[in-house]
Parts: C-alpha cells; structure tokens; sequence
C-alpha cells in the first residue's frame, strides 16, 4: 500500500471486528476517547490509529474492568509520556551534539599533547604548528 494511502473503516465494520454494537462506538466518540474524521456524507471513518485505540480502550474495559473515566486518564497519560519521551529524546541528541562540538573545540585549540618517553614517564609535545 502507498505510503500516506492508510485504509479507514466504516463504523460498521470496526464493530464487527471488535464484536461490539456500534453504539459502543459511538459512544467513546461521544466521551472523546476515539475522534474518527468524517466523510462528505458525515460517515465516521476510522483509521487504523482509531482502530488501534479502540482495541486498547477494549482492553482496558474487558480485560482489566477499568471504567471509561479510568479509560480517559490512561490515554491521557500514555500521550503525554509519548510527547515527554520525544522531548526527552530531542534534549539528549542536543546534548550529544553540543558534547561532540566542545571536544572537537578542544582538540582543536590544545596544539600539544603528551607522550611516553621512556622511563622519565610522560612529556609534553608540541603540535605541528610550525
């Protein structure tokens, strides 16, 4: 499949592949834990996102008991740690990056260095700056 060409659904067939009444559906739209777009004729298509969020909000409630309140905060939370991880993420690449400028500056500036030479241990050595 093409990138950028993802498939949707109808909310009919998301019902059917969760084996859920599509007032179900319907219904975590209605509480904000599922935000389908819409076609010309209004129709809710979901896409695979949606599809995966519904299959997580089902976990959540069947599996677990949680509630669609508890439902809620845990979306919530688990957004909010993706976008801290990627801050996260962002700010140790920046770090890294300023880390292996400041080397290099200092590699740069630092024309001697040291040597073995022997038993007298270590001597400085000037840099080829002749």
């Amino acid at each position: 499949m093409p990138k950028g060409k993802r498939p949707f659904y109808m909310i009919s067939t998301v019902a059917q592949m969760f084996d859920i009444h599509p007032q179900t559906l319907r219904t975590y739209e209605r509480e904000g834990l599922v935000r389908p777009s819409r076609s010309e004729g209004n129709t809710r298509l979901y896409s695979q996102e949606d599809v995966d969020r519904i299959e997580l909000i089902l976990k959540l409630t069947r599996d677990l008991g949680v509630n669609l309140a508890g439902v809620q905060i845990i979306l919530n939370m688990r957004e909010r740690m993706e976008v801290m991880q990627r801050q996260m993420s962002e700010l140790m690449e920046a770090v890294l990056k300023r880390m292996e400028e400041e080397m290099q500056q200092m590699e740069s500036k630092s024309p001697t260095s040291l040597v073995l030479v022997g038993r007298q241990g270590l001597a400085r050595k000037k840099g080829d700056d002749a």
